[in-house]
């Protein structure tokens, strides 16, 4: 178990230092020429790389709502899913630190004032979108992602290829939902750098905690469900 832990602890990290990384600093940099496919990109290779290096440990869950999806399909077991999520928020919440203290070295850099790559809607939406678009968006495309997940990982699906499905769904994910919410689908990613922010994150953060992990119960209950196939 602690193997398993550690996993899914050093993916949370990679995950957050990478995605958010990208965001915080190089897209703030429009000459360099990321921009937003550039950190959906980003997102979805830290998922892609860390699934094929300690998935076969883990499962490769990094985000709590991964890990309440699958436990809802029937693919995880009820006694680990705290301790799962507590090594997600931790690792989470390490690389953030992290991020935090690289970003510092640029002078005037203002972690509160940038936004540091936190989830937001309203005025702090990148484009402006309402609560209720968040809400929507959020749970959706949650779901869409256990759904893709429990796919790819069915004893049915070719071998060897999930790794790379689910990275590029979580690439896809980002390129429709950056503007809308700067995208979460993962509590543990939203809540480790709404920490750094400190400000208008944290008071918004509620919806990033609650509706991925709704969408992500729902993801999994849709395939066990509707989709599965039964023997």
């Amino acid at each position: 178990m602690i193997r398993k832990l550690t996993a899914e602890c050093f993916g949370t990290f990679w995950l957050v230092i990478g995605g958010c990384g990208s965001a915080v600093l190089a897209a703030a940099f429009p000459e360099l020429g990321i921009g937003f496919s550039g950190v959906a990109l980003a997102f979805g290779l830290t998922v892609l790389t860390m699934a094929y290096a300690v998935g076969h440990i883990s499962g490769g869950h990094f985000n709590p709502a991964v890990t309440l999806g699958l436990w809802a399909g029937g693919r995880f077991p009820t006694k680990d899913i705290i301790g799962y999520i507590v090594a997600q928020i931790i690792g989470g919440i390490f690389a953030a630190a992290v991020l935090y203290f690289i970003a510092s070295g640029k002078a005037g850099f203002d972690a509160a004032a940038s936004g540091f790559a936190a989830n937001g809607y309203g005025e702090h939406s990148p484009g402006h979108y309402s609560m209720l678009s968040a809400v929507i968006i959020e749970i959706v495309l949650t779901c869409l992602f256990l759904i893709i997940i429990h796919g790819a990982t069915d004893k049915n699906a070719p071998a060897g290829f999930a790794p790379l499905a689910i990275g590029l769904a979580l690439t896809l994910i980002h390129l429709i939902s950056i503007p809308v919410t700067n995208t979460s689908v993962n509590p543990a990613r939203s809540l480790a750098v709404a920490i750094f922010q400190g400000g208008w994150a944290l008071q918004q953060l509620w919806l990033f905690l609650v509706m991925p992990v709704i969408g992500g119960v729902l993801g999994g209950v849709i395939y066990r469900s509707l989709l599965e196939k039964r023997s």
